[in-house]
C-alpha cells in the first residue's frame, strides 16, 4: 500500500508508503514495482545511490543526467531530514525553470519521485543524514551534469544561509540555468 501525490509540477509526486506498526516498531514496503504500476508509475530501477552527509546546511547538487543516460530517481532518507528540490528543465513544459520541494526524513517515510527531464538537489537539515536513491538509468560520466544550486533565476528558497552551505568542488564550477542549451524538450 502507497499513495502518490503530485506535487505542485503534476510530473513530481511524493510517495508514502503505508507502514504497519506493532510493539517492535514499524515495517513498510519502500518499493513495489507492482504497486508503483498500479499508480501509473512503471519504471525499472537498474541502480541504487546512497550518500551520506556530515553536516546539516551541506547542498548536493542540482544534478541530471541528459540523454541516452537520463534517469528518474526515487529519493528517500534513511537518516536524518532533507529538503529535495526538482527542477523542470523539460524546455516545452508550462513549468519549465520552476522547483518544488518537498522536507523527506526518516521519521516522515515520504519519498520523492524525479523523472527525467528534472535537476535534482537537496540540502541536509540535520547532522549525519543518509539519503537513498533508485535510478532508472546506471551512472555515465559523459552525460552527468548539473546547474548551479543558487542560480538566482532559479531562487530556490535553501533552508541556510549562503556563507554556511557545504558543497562539493564539482558542484562549486556547476553552470547558471541560463547558459543550459536544451537537454529535454
Amino acid at each position: 500500500m502507497l499513495t502518490a501525490t503530485p506535487t505542485a509540477i503534476e510530473a513530481v509526486k511524493v510517495i508514502v508508503p503505508k507502514g504497519f506498526a506493532d510493539s517492535r516498531g514499524v515495517f513498510c514496503e519502500t518499493y513495489n514495482h507492482k504497486r508503483f504500476v498500479d499508480h501509473g508509475i512503471a519504471l525499472d530501477f537498474v541502480q541504487d545511490n546512497q550518500s551520506s552527509s556530515r553536516e546539516p546546511g551541506t547542498i548536493r547538487g542540482l544534478h541530471f543526467q541528459s540523454h541516452p543516460a537520463a534517469q528518474d530517481k526515487l529519493v528517500r532518507v534513511l537518516r536524518g531530514r532533507i529538503l529535495d528540490v526538482a527542477v523542470d528543465l523539460r524546455r516545452s513544459s508550462p513549468s519549465y525553470g520552476r522547483w518544488v520541494a518537498e522536507e523527506l526524513s526518516a521519521d516522515n517515510g515520504k519519498q520523492l519521485l524525479v523523472p527525467v527531464g528534472f535537476a535534482h538537489g537537496f540540502c541536509t537539515l540535520e547532522p549525519d543524514t543518509h539519503v537513498l536513491y533508485k535510478v532508472t538509468g546506471y551512472y555515465s560520466p559523459p552525460h552527468d551534469l548539473g546547474l548551479a544550486w543558487n542560480d538566482p533565476d532559479l531562487a530556490i528558497d535553501w533552508p541556510v544561509a549562503p556563507d554556511k552551505v557545504v558543497l562539493s568542488d564539482k558542484d562549486l564550477r556547476l553552470p547558471p540555468f541560463r547558459s543550459l542549451p536544451t537537454y529535454f524538450e
